[in-house]
């Protein structure tokens, strides 16, 4: 116990809130009451935050930074050793993942689009993170061929289960088809060990002209993944076209149907199927109509918001706004729209080691944020 509160007392001090902190009035929803607390405001496009043991962050930027915002403050170097990015577009530096066992080996994974013959592909790289701050033994271990042209949908969110097994999302690379491909890995969650190599109960492995990474298929293009606190479960969130985003409960195995039943149509108002449901697949457990661009999903476990315990948070792009959702099991039972207007681009949402929830915004002067109860 005393090590625990130790623990928390370094994390606590990594993230405390520093002078350059701003704390707005005081926001009331319909289970907390919060303040808005700005960290930094000196980011170029952040995608994704993970906090390490100690209560510091990193951040990736998405034209190929990794950043550590360290004792109240973002460092003004970047970490050191990251591999070339593919930065255009949508394409770049995305997420960032710590091993489970990080205290022990200190190795961390970050998710990126990179370039190669043919086009670019979002890609895995597992690294060890030095004492000394850089990153050293760099090595891709997963690659979503094959390579395409152009800068759109990469996914490229990671996260562990119980088990130690490593879940990356990939998007269709804007050529919906892919989806359905179970020799290609657009458009797919796919399931690794920990050196990218594939479980034996994969669900394809084995199988003729299906790749045996892939976990389940189906998808456009997933931003945000994340293990439930008590059932161990894996639930996804992903894009659709306009209209249709999608809030999924991940079998193995399973179609989740893009684009051959989808809730949205094209963004120029043309249909893409018919069909909202198909036998055989697997339907959303909320689907939004209009879109609201989820993006980052994580699981509130904290004490910090007793009002908010087990909701499902994510950020909602279009919307400008953050997303509670509430389930019952494994039924979805209804969302609460937090900071409406008050902050543009919510690209990551994460539960801070103090049970605080932190933000990153995606803009060229992009921010990381912190609510705090008030």
């Amino acid at each position: 116990m005393q090590r625990r509160r130790s623990f928390l007392a370094t994390a606590a001090a990594a993230v405390a809130t520093p002078a350059i902190a701003r704390a707005q009035d005081v926001i009331r929803s319909a289970k907390a009451s919060y303040r808005l607390v700005t960290l930094s405001r000196d980011l170029e496009q952040p995608w994704s935050i993970a906090f390490l043991p100690d209560g510091r962050l990193l951040i990736t930027e998405r034209p190929g930074r990794l950043r550590l915002f360290a004792r109240g403050r973002l460092e003004r170097a970047p970490v050191g050793g990251l591999p070339k990015v593919y930065a255009r577009v949508q394409g770049g530096l995305l997420d960032v993942c710590l091993h489970p066992r990080f205290t022990e080996n200190r190795t961390l994974y970050l998710s990126y689009a990179g370039e190669g013959e043919g086009g670019a592909a979002t890609v895995v790289a597992r690294a060890e993170l030095a004492e000394s701050g850089g990153l050293r033994g760099v090595r891709p271990i997963f690659e979503a061929l094959p390579r395409a042209s152009g800068g759109l949908h990469f996914g490229s969110r990671i996260a562990f289960d119980r088990a130690g097994l490593m879940y990356v999302t990939t998007g269709e690379r804007f050529q919906m088809q892919r989806a359905q491909k179970l020799g290609d890995l657009g458009g797919k969650v796919v399931r690794l060990r920990d050196d990218g190599s594939v479980p034996p109960d994969n669900p394809y492995l084995g199988r003729d002209g299906a790749r045996p990474e892939i976990f389940t298929y189906g998808h456009r293009n997933p931003q945000g993944i994340a293990m439930h606190p008590d059932t161990g479960r894996m639930w996804l969130i992903e894009h659709g076209p306009r209209g249709g985003d999608e809030l999924n409960l991940l079998t193995a195995g399973a179609n989740y149907g893009w684009p051959l039943a989808t809730h949205g149509i094209d963004y120029n108002g043309a249909t893409i199927s018919d069909h909202k449901s198909l036998p055989g697949m697997k339907d959303p457990v909320r689907a939004w109509v209009p879109s609201i661009s989820p993006c980052g999903l994580a699981f509130y476990t904290g004490d910090r918001f007793p009002g908010w315990k087990g909701s499902l948070f994510t950020g909602a792009l279009s919307n400008h706004a953050l997303f509670r959702i509430e389930l019952q099991g494994e039924r979805y039972v209804g969302e609460e729209r937090l900071l409406v207007d008050r902050l543009p681009f919510i690209r990551d949402v994460r539960q801070g080691p103090d049970g605080l929830l932190y933000l990153v915004t995606y803009s060229d002067d992009g921010g990381l944020y912190r609510l705090e109860p008030a």
